[in-house]
């Protein structure tokens, strides 16, 4: 059952840092307000334009893990309003958070928009099937288009998540996204060089 954010991340001692340096009082008002814990429209159309995401594990020695996992934009699928799901790929076979996952299915992610400076934040259990396991989920998760050997499906048991502030967030733009804002400027000068030609 999807819970508050600030239920999970919100531990003794984060409130007491809090209260030291004098955010409780409106972070304690925050927590009173039941939030949206279904993943809505929002959320879902944010996610599908997604390429990448941060994944955090932690291992059986207490260590976290983060990894980044990457794909052809919307790769991260919304399979229900509290559950998303990735085709896990076959990469350096060191198999880390994977291994995590065994002793300890919680996981926390964070997705960026580095060019509109907005990140989600996603605190999920995730379930670990074989890709021989259940062929219909991986049917529902792969990418034709895309190679790769699809070792496993990861399913992500939404548990809560949080739409961060974008302060410290820098811009940062794909190629795609700089192809895209530089294309009017592009056109422009290739109609120039053309009445240029013209000209001489």
């Amino acid at each position: 059952m999807a819970r508050n954010f600030a239920e999970i991340a919100f531990t003794d001692a984060v409130k007491a840092q809090q209260e030291k340096h004098g955010s409780r009082r409106s972070y304690a008002r925050m927590e009173a307000v039941q939030q949206g814990t279904d993943i809505g429209f929002a959320e879902a159309e944010f996610i599908a334009e997604r390429d990448g995401f941060y994944l955090a594990t932690v291992g059986a020695n207490g260590y976290p893990y983060v990894q980044f996992r990457g794909g052809p934009a919307g790769f991260l699928k919304v399979l229900d309003h509290a559950t998303l799901g990735y085709a896990d790929f076959r990469g350096n076979l060191q198999y880390v958070s994977v291994g995590n996952l065994t002793g300890n299915d919680r996981a926390a992610l964070i997705l960026m928009d580095y060019a509109n400076r907005r990140r989600l934040k996603i605190y999920a259990r995730i379930e670990v099937v074989d890709a021989g396991e259940n062929p219909e989920l991986i049917a529902r998760l792969e990418d034709p288009e895309y190679p790769g050997k699809i070792e496993r499906a990861m399913v992500l048991h939404v548990e809560a998540f949080d739409w961060n502030c974008p302060q410290h967030i820098t811009p940062r733009y794909t190629v795609e996204e700089i192809r895209e804002m530089n294309a009017p400027l592009v056109e422009h000068i290739a109609k120039l060089e053309a009445e240029l030609e013209r000209l001489r």
